[in-house]
This record gives structure tokens, C-alpha cells and sequence, in this order.
């Protein structure tokens, strides 16, 4: 379920509290949630998420990402997180895409190789081409 791209960083689709707890028992010490709430009936809410992230002893960023696409202020929120994390992050979506282009887009902007993350998001089932020109920006 969670997808690793590198030794920092796993994506997984939408996660449960319980997908929560576990995380913790794998040992990821971060969640980052890239969906936005009421996406789709019956998903769990970021609050309630941010709770069992808490109950579990991880932080937790909420960075929404909806259909419409990226702006600058949620890949900067997105390095900031990154950057703050203190081990592994689980970031999550509907399917994990919106996660890995956005921590693909962060990790550019940090002067990562485009190359080297496409690699990395390939190994994870994830094709970052729709953004790959952004990367070089």
C-alpha cells in the first residue's frame, strides 16, 4: 500500500487512521495529506487524520492539492514540510500521483536532478512526465 520512492519519502493513496498507526509501526515519523476534504464521500477528514497521527506520536502537514492542479505556496509548503520532517514521510492522495508530483516539484525546486526523480518515481509505479518541464525551472 505505502509506495517507497527513496529512504525519505513513501506515497500511498488515501489512507485510514488505521493505515495511520501502522505507518508509525513501520516507522515513519511524518504524514503529509494531499487531498482536500469531501474529495469523495465517505473519505476521512484531515482532522480526523490529524488525530490519529497524534495519537500515534507523528506529525502531520495538510497541503490540499484539488483536480485544478499546483501553485507555488503548496510546493513551498511542500519543502517546508520535507524539510522539517525528522525520518520518513508518508505523503497520500487519492492515488499517490498528486503527492509524488508535488514532492517532485519540491525537491526540484531544492536543485534535485529532474532525472534522477523521474527514476526514483518510476521505481514507485509513478510517471512524473505531465510535470517534467517544471522540474527544470
Amino acid at each position: 500500500m505505502f509506495r517507497k520512492i527513496d529512504d525519505s519519502i513513501s506515497v500511498a493513496g488515501q489512507v485510514s487512521p488505521d493505515d495511520i498507526a501502522a505507518a508509525a509501526a513501520q516507522g515513519f515519523a511524518m504524514i503529509i495529506n494531499n487531498r482536500p476534504d469531501d474529495e469523495q464521500p465517505g473519505q476521512p477528514s484531515s482532522a480526523d487524520l490529524e488525530a490519529a497521527a497524534a495519537a500515534a506520536g507523528l506529525a502531520y502537514r495538510a497541503i490540499p492539492i484539488t483536480h485544478a492542479g499546483f501553485s507555488e505556496p503548496q510546493v513551498t509548503a511542500m519543502r517546508a514540510a520535507l524539510a522539517d520532517a525528522t525520518g520518513p514521510v508518508l505523503a497520500f492522495c487519492r492515488s499517490g500521483t498528486r503527492s509524488t508530483f508535488v514532492w517532485a516539484l519540491a525537491r526540484a525546486a531544492d536543485g534535485a536532478d529532474a532525472d534522477t526523480l523521474a527514476a526514483k518515481a518510476a521505481g514507485a509505479g509513478y510517471d512524473i512526465s505531465p510535470i517534467r518541464a517544471f522540474l527544470a525551472q
